[in-house]
């Protein structure tokens, strides 16, 4: 049972009206009358498509009550005497207070995730390493925005004992507003690169609105091996920083010995003058920097190598976020939960370091691009700079997804293919695999590239 979620504190915290069941306590929150469990508080948002209002009654079926806006007061008149009503005036800006009023009671520590590449991983490695030593309460997936972070504090439990956020940005000020609804304690800052640039207009930006989290903790992990980013934090903190890097000598967490196989990676983790030999079943380079912020974090608080290594090394990773797959003798690095230049890079340079590791069990590579969305101004550069990096590599075959990828194709010297949509994508190559080949697929999320490889199990 959530141990703020009964009828006063969630007046208290939101400024509401009760509607009878004064002394009501409710087991969680849900903002879904599809999934709402018994017991629960649904809390009816209003979104650009959908308002929650529309199935408030759905909800009450299961659920025990519900916080609507003042202007839907009429929805108590439906007949459902056994429910209880909170009026507010704004159900979101309510969700977020009463977040914050949950937060202001927790007496543990509050992790904070943010960063362009890496922050879901890193908060899943964080979460299992902690994990070894207290009871963690996570954001679930990558709900790290100004709904789905309030809606994770608000799962806190009784034997809850820290916390790990991880908190997204698209314009500037997000940041800002999530943090003083977590008031974090640490923040892992993961790298900054060209994620949402639509909504900045320059990496600059970027990076100011990550930085946001700086005035509300007291302890940073960060990428020493971001020179960018360590130049936007150089004479404006000066809390404890705990620094990570593969390049950087002088990075408080590093990692040396490193062998990168197709289903797991070994290394050397080194910090507070010790190693520990560290293998993990995430692979690609840019997984080691996840496991460097973590450990970064995790060390400073207090926990030991013994206790990294464990969490580390019991972490399976995050689904379509570089899954190794092999059907019908060709492997597949599935990598299609989202991208960006950055990320799209270093999956590209990732599946060239396995082709080069493995020279002689490859005998094509393939690789099926979807456009990159949300970068402005900067989109046909962006797509652009990606088919000149593919025309330096040995790339076999270029399957490129929607429109921006043609601009990449037209600079791209090898066999390429267009294709409309991930289905589309999926049906040109089974055309063409080949036992022997390996096949990277990427794209940003809306365009729901995971359809490739879904739909080509289909036709197998």
């Amino acid at each position: 049972m959530h141990p703020f979620l009964n009828c006063k504190d969630i007046a208290d915290a939101t400024g509401g009206l009760i509607m009878d069941g004064y002394s009501k306590a409710f087991a969680g929150v849900s903002i879904d009358s599809r999934t709402i469990r018994d017991g629960e508080l649904f809390i009816a948002l209003k979104g650009d498509m959908h308002d929650g209002h529309d199935f408030v009654e759905e909800a009450l079926k299961k659920g025990d009550g519900a916080l609507i806006s003042q202007e839907r007061l009429k929805l108590t008149e439906k007949g459902f005497e056994l429910k209880t009503f909170i009026i507010v005036e704004d159900t979101l800006k309510a969700l977020q207070k009463l977040a914050h009023y949950t937060r202001m009671r927790f007496r543990g520590r509050v992790f904070s995730v943010v960063g362009s590449n890496g922050k879901t991983t890193t908060k899943e490695l964080l979460s299992s390493i902690l994990g070894t030593k207290w009871n963690v309460l996570k954001t679930t997936g990558n709900y790290n925005n100004h709904i789905g972070m309030p809606l994770c504090l608000c799962r806190l439990t009784d034997d809850s004992e820290v916390m790990v956020l991880e908190m997204g940005t698209n314009r500037p000020g997000d940041i800002d507003m999530l943090c003083e609804i977590a008031l974090p304690d640490t923040a892992v800052i993961t790298n900054i690169g060209y994620e949402h640039i639509e909504g900045f207009g320059s990496i600059e930006k970027v990076r100011e609105s990550e930085l946001e989290i700086l005035p509300y903790v007291r302890d940073i992990a960060i990428n020493a091996d971001d020179q960018f980013l360590m130049d936007g934090i150089r004479g404006r903190y000066n809390g404890k920083i705990v620094t990570f890097g593969i390049q950087s000598t002088h990075a408080d967490v590093s990692a040396t010995d490193i062998h990168c196989d197709v289903y797991y990676t070994n290394f050397q983790l080194m910090a507070k003058g010790a190693k520990i030999n560290i293998q993990s079943n995430l692979v690609g380079l840019f997984n080691i920097y996840n496991c460097l912020a973590a450990s970064a974090a995790a060390l400073s608080a207090g926990l030991e190598l013994e206790d990294i290594k464990k969490g580390i090394e019991s972490f399976g990773g995050v689904r379509l976020r570089f899954e190794v797959k092999e059907l019908g003798g060709i492997t597949f690095l599935n990598d299609v939960y989202n991208a960006n230049p950055s990320s799209m890079e270093a999956s590209v340079n990732e599946m060239m370091r396995f082709v080069r590791f493995h020279k002689n069990s490859y005998k094509r590579a393939i690789v099926v691009l979807g456009d990159m969305l949300e970068l402005g101004d900067y989109s046909i550069t962006a797509h652009q700079n990606l088919g000149k990096l593919l025309a330096t590599l040995p790339i076999d075959v270029f399957i490129g997804v929607g429109e921006m990828m043609g601009e990449a194709l037209k600079v791209f010297k090898g066999k390429g293919l267009t294709a409309l949509n991930a289905e589309e994508a999926g049906e040109k190559l089974k055309s063409i695999l080949r036992e022997g080949d390996i096949v990277l697929i990427k794209g940003s999320r809306g365009m729901k590239m995971e359809k490739v490889l879904s739909s080509l199990e289909r036709l197998v």
